[in-house]
């Protein structure tokens, strides 16, 4: 495989990413929908050998928080925890069955959502918005679409 070509892929996706976070819909559809940065995100570190995912996670956080005018670094952080998960995990991953994988992201997006959500306590106060807590949820159930969409764009 191209050394470059897992960066192209990356470039993709992280666009494909971007468009979806930025798509406008009712609150309680945004509120709830999922993490979609961590899901492609981590598809690529699964599927793709390569160095500086943490670094890749740094840059890609903040871009998301630029686009979504957030603190910066807030999703930075978050994306960096919840990668530092799925890079344990990622031998384990490979061997799994699809809803052992759905369990993994589930955990990754509960870990991007702890922090995410501490740290809008902490700044905004506590809000009492109930649909935040089907991210996590939604991930992973959105994570078998993304993983064969994916593997059909990684192959072409």
């Amino acid at each position: 495989m191209n050394t470059q070509r897992p960066y192209l892929f990356l470039i993709k996706i992280t666009l494909f990413s971007l468009i979806l976070s930025a798509l406008p819909f009712n609150e309680a559809v945004l509120d709830s929908s999922p993490f979609w940065m961590l899901l492609l995100f981590s598809y690529w570190l699964i599927y793709f050998p390569v160095r500086g995912s943490l670094f890749t996670a740094l840059i890609l956080g903040t871009l998301l928080d630029i686009l979504q005018g957030d603190i910066l670094g807030q999703n930075a952080l978050a994306l960096i925890l919840a990668s530092l998960f799925i890079n344990k995990v990622k031998q384990s991953f490979f061997v799994s069955n699809l809803s052992t994988q759905q369990v993994y992201i589930f955990f990754a997006s509960s870990i991007y959502f702890c922090l995410f959500f501490a740290i809008h306590v902490l700044i905004h106060g506590f809000n009492d918005n109930y649909y935040l807590l089907l991210s996590p949820l939604t991930s992973a159930i959105a994570w078998p679409v993304v993983r064969l969409l994916l593997s059909k764009c990684k192959h072409q």
